[in-house]
């Protein structure tokens, strides 16, 4: 049967596993994410724009490709993935993902003007699709609102894009993400219409936690590609595979502590949740923030493994501890959405971090390196005593 309109919102019936189209289009986040991994290493090492500078720069782009998949992802969690408007939306989706991934590099250079146009055309332009092809069902005003916050943010993506000033596109470029998340988190609260955010009608549950899981698994397979793209163009010495061996137990912590109780969980979470669209909209803010610590991570894995013990910049101790430090927050976050608390573990990992930091700057990378799986190890070991003297937890959001 012919998917009208009326039949783009998912059934009871409709099947809740990622598409393959779904998964086709991560391919292109994948590349995206080891875009912004090459351009935050390259800002470790030679010194070309500094930092501080390229850290910011990464970040802005991460955040507008993070807004595009998780939009697209809370779209296919309330909508039915195998209508052809739907289809035709996330394909449109790929295109403009893959052309922003390309610019990244360049993305506040050269190619800065091409990666604003692509972005406001594709969030306009599919919205603008859909609401059309739709002919404007299943929710006309939600397509208006959206419009209207992207309608704000636009002229600054482009501006930032076409003006010549870096430090005038930073500024342009915040203000813009800044617009699109806070439409984002507040449900694109719009004059006469209120706010709405996507999925309060109905969100398939075990859709969205499988996506934010596959992504997670996502930015762990960048790490690994980090791994080994290091490892293999090393000369293969001892402290060399010393730190491609850390690294990858460190990464295995890292799946170890989120897939540990709550992240697999996010399913069961979202169904009990008394208000599931905000759960939905926390766990990608959550997911975010984890995702940004673990490419972190990997850049911290690159530098110890081609430079194990040699000096350490302090610089480096923002990859080295830094990464770690953004995912347990993301993970803290998560738990508390799942269960409404947070374990004392992952609190103490994070003052451990801090109060490490002195003692690390005198470090060779490879210890600094080590240390960090050190405090991961202890939070993993503190799962495992809880797993086996505790009965299974069930989630309790605190929403």
């Amino acid at each position: 049967m012919r998917n009208t309109p009326d039949r783009l919102l998912r059934s009871e019936a409709t099947r809740q596993r990622a598409t393959f189209l779904e998964l086709f289009l991560d391919l292109v986040f994948v590349f995206a994410l080891t875009r912004i991994s090459a351009r935050l290493i390259a800002d470790f090492t030679d010194g070309q724009r500094g930092v501080y500078a390229g850290l910011g720069q990464a970040l802005l782009l991460f955040l507008a490709l993070w807004a595009i998949w998780s939009v697209t992802v809370w779209s296919t969690s309330w909508l039915d993935p195998d209508a052809p408007i739907v289809q035709t939306v996330i394909i449109m989706t790929l295109v403009g993902a893959m052309t922003m991934a390309v610019a990244v590099p360049h993305g506040f250079g050269a190619r800065a003007s091409l990666f604003a146009i692509t972005l406001v055309t594709l969030q306009i332009g599919r919205v603008v699709f859909f609401h059309v092809a739709g002919h404007g069902r299943p929710d006309p005003q939600q397509s208006i609102r959206i419009l209207f916050w992207f309608g704000l943010s636009a002229p600054l993506w482009v501006l930032g894009g076409l003006v010549d000033d870096g430090t005038v596109r930073g500024t342009l470029w915040t203000l813009a993400v800044l617009t699109d998340y806070t439409g984002l988190y507040l449900g694109w609260p719009t004059p006469r219409l209120g706010a709405q955010r996507l999925g309060v009608q109905m969100i398939a549950a075990e859709h969205l936690a499988e996506r934010y899981q596959q992504f997670l698994l996502i930015a762990l397979g960048e790490a690994i590609f980090v791994i080994g793209l290091a490892f293999s163009g090393s000369a293969f010495h001892t402290d060399q595979t010393g730190g491609f061996v850390l690294a990858l137990a460190s990464t295995v912590l890292l799946w170890r502590i989120y897939f540990h109780v709550a992240g697999g969980m996010l399913g069961a979470a979202v169904d009990r949740s008394g208000n599931p669209a905000r759960l939905a909209t926390d766990m990608a803010f959550a997911h975010m923030v984890m995702i940004a610590g673990i490419v972190l991570t990997g850049v911290g894995f690159e530098l110890f493994i081609t430079e194990p013990l040699g000096h350490l910049p302090a610089t480096w101790l923002i990859a080295i501890f830094g990464g770690p430090v953004l995912f347990l927050a993301g993970r803290s976050a998560l738990e508390y959405q799942v269960f409404g608390r947070v374990s004392r573990s992952r609190l103490a990992a994070l003052l451990a971090f801090g109060l490490l930091i002195p003692a690390a700057l005198h470090l060779r990378p490879l210890t600094a390196g080590a240390v960090a799986a050190v405090v991961l190890l202890g939070v993993a070991g503190a799962d495992a005593r809880r797993s086996r003297h505790r009965s299974p937890e069930t989630p309790t959001p605190p929403y």
